[in-house]
């Protein structure tokens, strides 16, 4: 009898005292019927404070069978309100193989309220939100997209899901075994958590500056696709991002999966392609850093190079000629680059593609980062570096190469992109400021902007300038390739520049055209004009001064008519652009002139470029 005492003592201080919580648990589970309090999502801001995406308070509205009364009454009121079927909801009013049915959720307030005041016996309100885009489609594709269940899914709301979402609270009612609420029961009330709030780099107006220009590029050149980044040099802050087309965020396309994912998309952040012509910014920084060129230096250019027993032709067949170090630059010259990169050598190369970043992640805090395609070093010949040093047989994503081009010309420091400032509602910030790291020289950094500048000022970039301050950029005509080889007549036309004030780099901008199909494919005419666009709307919004010794005189805004050279043998077209004071640039390796872009008769600005096509 005592070992039995003993046993049982036993057992009942195991479940008194050591399992007594758990057991309590189970019980309340039992006695009581939760309804869940949806966090409110935290809201995110522009750099200005500019509310960019909000939570704002809605319903979930849920029905227990057990309690409804008059469930024809039930049916018929929610259906009205709800825009639901009489059907399903008189099905869930009467089906008790649950002790509860969610009806709709995400219901508005006033909606809401007439649903209160109908007194309905057997359902419930529970608290909820949904997302809400003041500034409609500005900036969609980095906020990113929200499940109905309050889960990030896209862009910044899946990075930062877990700092936004909150903590969901619950509202607990007791009830009897069938689920019927008790007269004089206690309620209890666990309130939800707020999330944090995100404060960005991203601003908002400057976003919308990036959008409007990437729309007209994507019209006026009927093209797949148009993207760009603006990117603060100083700090390594996405200032913008895009690629058009685009939907406005309090009208998404959720009935069409397809066209959702793909405008969704951050593509700036997750795609890859050949960078073409202005790959040649880090060619030339390696040499200048290594010593191994001057801005003194001749090079001749008969329109290719013999390299490894292989012919690699410049982009200009017929050659360039005898030109300096900046003359190669203004006129993107692939033999000038050719000579680079054979000079620097694969392991000084390829030691510098990991100082920039190439081949490997930028660390920017978004979901999706490629790293690029970079050729394995053991498998490199003389010809496939070559091609490197001209922007082929390479890929990069677009933050990785904006990442890399801002550091060398923002005093060499390379910097981490990131979107997220810092974190609202908390003793601590996501990110701290990123001194980042020295790449290259401030000597090799203040010779590459001044030879960039030349691009703008005489060469290919000119149709990016902007009166009263100094623009450096370089121009990129990429092929496309699908299934592994070379789509013929299909391009990425890209430009990258930065702008600087009172001689600071203060903002580079990468926008690239994804196989325009109007108007040629040159980066100077497809990409250029777009970025000077983005400039002007950036330094009218800043107020940024002027340099009054960048204003140019009135005279050199005169418009000039383009000649007709239709006819002409393509070296006599050539000639007479040229005399009419225009920036020549050839398409197509025939003898004979077949017309120019943009067409004879038109007028534009003395210097600007044009498009001679040959057959």
């Amino acid at each position: 009898m005592c070992v039995v005492l003993a046993i049982l003592g036993g057992r009942l201080f195991y479940i008194q005292i050591l399992n007594s919580s758990t057991l309590q648990f189970r019980a309340a589970e039992q006695w009581y019927r939760d309804l869940p309090l949806m966090a409110s999502r935290g809201n995110i801001f522009d750099r200005t404070g500019q509310v960019m995406v909000e939570s704002i308070p809605t319903y979930s509205i849920y029905v227990r069978p057990v309690a409804v009364t008059d469930p024809e009454q039930v049916a018929s009121t929610l259906s009205r309100y709800l825009d639901v079927s009489h059907a399903s909801v008189l099905n869930r009013a009467t089906n008790r193989g649950a002790s509860e049915w969610l009806i709709k959720m995400q219901v508005d307030r006033p909606v809401a309220a007439q649903i209160i005041a109908a007194n309905l016996d057997g359902v419930f309100l529970s608290q909820s939100y949904r997302r809400s885009y003041p500034l409609g489609p500005v900036g969609g594709q980095v906020l990113g997209l929200v499940s109905i269940d309050n889960i990030g899914q896209e862009g910044l709301e899946a990075f930062y899901n877990n700092i936004l979402r909150g903590q969901d609270g619950r509202v607990a009612t007791p009830s009897d075994l069938r689920g019927r609420p008790l007269q004089g029961g206690r309620e209890f009330y666990f309130p939800s958590t707020p999330g944090f709030d995100l404060h960005l780099h991203t601003d908002a107006t400057i976003q919308n500056i990036l959008q409007n220009a990437l729309s007209r590029a994507l019209f006026d050149h009927s093209a797949v696709g148009v993207g760009g980044i603006v990117f603060d040099i100083g700090s390594g802050g996405i200032v913008a991002s895009a690629a058009a087309p685009y939907f406005d965020m309090n009208n998404q396309p959720r009935h069409d999966v397809a066209t959702l994912l793909a405008q969704a998309k951050n593509l700036p952040i997750v795609n890859v392609f050949e960078p073409g012509s202005t790959f040649k910014i880090l060619t030339l920084a390696m040499a200048l850093e290594l010593g191994l060129t001057d801005e003194n230096e001749k090079f001749n250019c008969r329109g290719f190079r013999m390299i490894g027993g292989e012919r690699v032709r410049c982009w200009k067949t017929k050659g360039h000629g005898v030109q300096d170090l900046a003359g190669g630059v203004r006129t993107s010259c692939n033999a000038v680059f050719m000579d680079l990169s054979q000079r620097i050598g694969v392991d000084r190369f390829y030691e510098f593609l990991a100082r920039f970043g190439i081949g490997k992640k930028t660390g920017v805090d978004f979901f999706g980062e490629s790293a690029g395609l970079v050729l394995p070093k053991q498998y490199v010949r003389e010809v496939d570096l070559a091609r490197i040093g001209f922007g082929q047989a390479i890929a990069t994503s677009p933050i990785q190469f904006v990442s890399a081009i801002s550091a060398i010309v923002g005093d060499g420091i390379l910097r981490t992109p990131r979107f997220v400032s810092s974190v609202a509602q908390s003793n601590t910030t996501i990110t701290s400021p990123d001194r980042g790291v020295r790449v290259v020289s401030p000597e090799t950094s203040r010779r590459v902007r001044e030879l960039l500048y030349g691009v703008v000022r005489e060469g290919s970039g000119r149709n990016s300038q902007v009166p009263g301050f100094a623009i450096g950029g370089k121009t990129g005509t990429a092929q496309k390739y699908e299934d592994g080889i070379i789509a013929q007549g299909k391009y990425i036309s890209s430009f990258i520049a930065f702008l600087s004030v009172d001689g600071v780099p203060r903002y580079t901008v990468f926008l690239y055209v994804d196989q325009p199909s109007k108007m040629g494919y040159y980066g100077s005419l497809v990409a250029a004009p777009y970025v000077g666009e983005i400039f002007r709307g950036i330094v009218e919004y800043l107020r940024l001064p002027p340099d009054p010794n960048l204003v140019p005189n009135p005279a050199s805004m005169q418009t000039v008519q383009i000649p007709s050279v239709a006819g002409m043998t393509s070296v006599n077209a050539f000639a007479t652009l040229r005399a009419a004071g225009f920036f020549v640039q050839v398409q197509g390796e025939g003898f004979t002139a077949l017309g120019t872009f943009p067409a004879a008769g038109e007028r534009i600005r003395r210097g600007n470029p044009v498009v001679l096509r040959t057959g």
